[in-house]
C-alpha cells in the first residue's frame, strides 16, 4: 500500500488494519506474518501466508464464466 498520497487519517487506518491482522488467528483466515515500511517507495508492505488454493472470489468467478455453480458440499467445507 503506497502511503505517500494518503492523508493522516488514512495512514492511521492502514496501521490499524495491520494491528487487526496481527491479532487474528484462525485456521480459515490467511495468517498475517509481518509488515514493514519501504522508505524509497513510501510503501507499507504486509506479508501474509501463501494461499496456494487461491481465493474464494476467484473460484466463484471462474465457475460463473463457464456457467457452473459450486457444489453444496464444497460450500459447506469452506464455511465450516
Amino acid at each position: 500500500m503506497r502511503l505517500g498520497k494518503l492523508n493522516a487519517k488514512e495512514k492511521e487506518n492502514a496501521l490499524n488494519e495491520v494491528r487487526i491482522l496481527a491479532s487474528i488467528e484462525h485456521p480459515n483466515i490467511i495468517a498475517y506474518k509481518e509488515a514493514f515500511f519501504e522508505e524509497s517507495s513510501q510503501t507499507l508492505c504486509i506479508v501474509m501466508e501463501f494461499a496456494d488454493g487461491g481465493d474464494l472470489q476467484s473460484k466463484i468467478n471462474n465457475l460463473k464464466k463457464v456457467g457452473k455453480y459450486m457444489k453444496e458440499e464444497d460450500v459447506w467445507n469452506i464455511f465450516y
